[in-house]
């Protein structure tokens, strides 16, 4: 039935180009190894269950891998000061919106309530005004990395792709197991900027806003390739999180070994030994990587990824060479880790922290991404059919309740699939069992492909956002709103 609705709006990837104008250039990925003369961006923990903080959103000029650029920033920042809260914590935040545009902050990952002051996406901040944000963290909130960002609809891709990110670190359980807490720790903000030879950041034309915007140039940390220590029979935990607004990293570390250890959500059960970390828009990993090679310097590359932007080139013959991801095709380098004499032994875990084990849902729903033309807004990108309406609700649950939700890709594009205030697990791919169990709250759901994801919903009412997490999909209409009744 919900099917039925997508495929009254469905079009084909010929027609879907034609909504926008081919364009020509080819994006260039920075190779780029200059150190960056930005001072690292600050780190502000709670003190006895408390923290508060001043929060600016406003245009800065920062050193980006070497190139003087002007971009948006969180206190002057980019990327913005990361936090650190553990379970119970109280959270006040005062944002001053500095920008000239509506904006406002989301608390990516965080378990919180969606209304009021606390993670409420629906809120506005006026520019020039001061708003105020103050929750709890869940005194049995999962420890974890998440961030925030501004989630203002119909400037949210704008405002990320300009710089506005920073990490939200939880510190928790999976911090007091042994060997990681002997582990030395990294992270790595992996953000892209679309800047013309002045620094400046481009708007980009219609076809790159339709795809989703990717920049020419990509950061760790502000940096170009920067180089991290990894100590000699230790063990080195690296947090990654995918600020891009649109981008998908497929990263790999050359010649070395790498073991995945948490999702967006928080730990898994056992370490897992990976080939390649695939990060779509939102989506956060944390690797424990040990130090048992042959001492020296290994590289962290980004492979090619096609997002399902190829195809649409093919209708653009004649227009000249498109940008898009899918034009790199060699691996790139975007850090290194450099070998250093360790301190101690460090092995890796043999367990981590157990993944609960859901109940059957008592709630079946399907949701259908596609690409069509709303008959009441105009908008191009749409869910069973509709594009995103404020008054509109989209899905009515109940609280303490479990339900399983198809998202079902009926397009030629990926369209990374994220939810608010509950995490989810996936439990399959096209009817295949996802290999293992994970808490996450973003899936990248590929072209034509349909996942299985089973959700509880806990502890909070109100009503809250799902949508696609490449953001100028969000902003052009792939959004709904789920309220949650007691």
């Amino acid at each position: 039935m919900l099917e039925e609705k997508g495929q009254k709006n469905s079009m084909d990837r010929r027609r879907f180009l034609t909504l926008s104008t081919a364009a020509t250039g080819a994006m260039l990925l920075s190779r780029c190894a200059t150190p960056n003369s930005q001072q690292p961006s600050s780190v502000l923990r709670s003190q006895a269950g408390q923290l508060t903080i001043d929060l600016a959103a406003s245009p800065t000029r920062v050193n980006l891998g070497g190139v003087r650029s002007h971009l948006l920033s969180y206190n002057q920042q980019v990327p913005g000061p990361r936090w650190e809260v553990r379970p119970g914590d109280a959270v006040e935040i005062r944002f001053k919106n500095q920008l000239d545009v509506h904006s406002n902050l989301h608390f990516h990952g965080l378990h919180l309530p969606p209304t009021g002051e606390a993670d409420n996406p629906l809120r506005m901040v006026a520019p020039g005004e001061t708003a105020l944000y103050r929750f709890t963290i869940p005194s049995d909130h999962r420890a974890g990395t998440f961030w925030y960002h501004p989630h203002h609809h119909g400037n949210v891709a704008a405002q990320v792709a300009g710089g506005l990110a920073g990490l939200l670190v939880v510190r928790g359980d999976l911090d007091e197991i042994p060997e990681i807490r002997a582990a030395q720790e990294a992270f790595l903000v992996l953000q892209d900027f679309d800047l013309n030879w002045r620094g400046q950041l481009q708007e980009p034309i219609p076809v790159f806003r339709m795809w989703g915007r990717e920049g020419n140039r990509i950061s760790i940390n502000g940096q170009a390739s920067p180089t991290l220590p990894l100590p000699q029979a230790g063990l080195l935990r690296l947090r990654l999180l995918n600020a891009s607004s649109s981008r998908v990293y497929r990263l790999q570390l050359k010649d070395h070994p790498w073991y995945l250890i948490a999702t967006d959500g928080g730990a898994l059960g056992e370490p897992i030994e990976t080939d390649e970390v695939i990060l779509a828009s939102g989506e956060r990993a944390e690797l424990l990587v040990p130090g048992t090679r042959e001492p020296g310097t290994y590289e962290i590359v980004n492979l090619p990824y096609d997002r399902g932007t190829m195809d649409m080139m093919g209708g653009t013959r004649g227009h000249g060479k498109i940008m898009g991801s899918s034009t790199q095709t060699e691996p790139i380098q975007i850090a290194r880790l450099a070998y250093q004499e360790g301190t101690a032994d460090i092995p890796l875990p043999k367990a981590l922290i157990p993944v609960e084990t859901l109940p059957e849902p008592g709630v079946t729903r399907e949701f259908v991404f596609d690409h069509g033309i709303d008959a009441q807004t105009g908008q191009p990108f749409l869910i069973n059919g509709q594009a995103f309406d404020h008054s509109r609700v989209d899905v009515q649950t109940r609280l303490d309740t479990v339900e399983d939700w198809f998202i079902i890709n009926k397009a030629g594009l990926d369209h990374p699939f994220h939810l608010h205030t509950n995490s989810f697990q996936v439990v399959s791919r096209d009817r295949n069992p996802e290999p293992y169990r994970a808490w996450r709250d973003v899936v990248n759901v590929r072209a034509y492909e349909t996942v299985q994801i089973r959700v509880p919903f806990r502890n909070f009412t109100g009503k809250t956002v799902f949508h696609c997490h490449v953001l100028d999909h969000e902003d052009q209409g792939m959004m709904g709103i789920v309220e949650i009744a007691a």
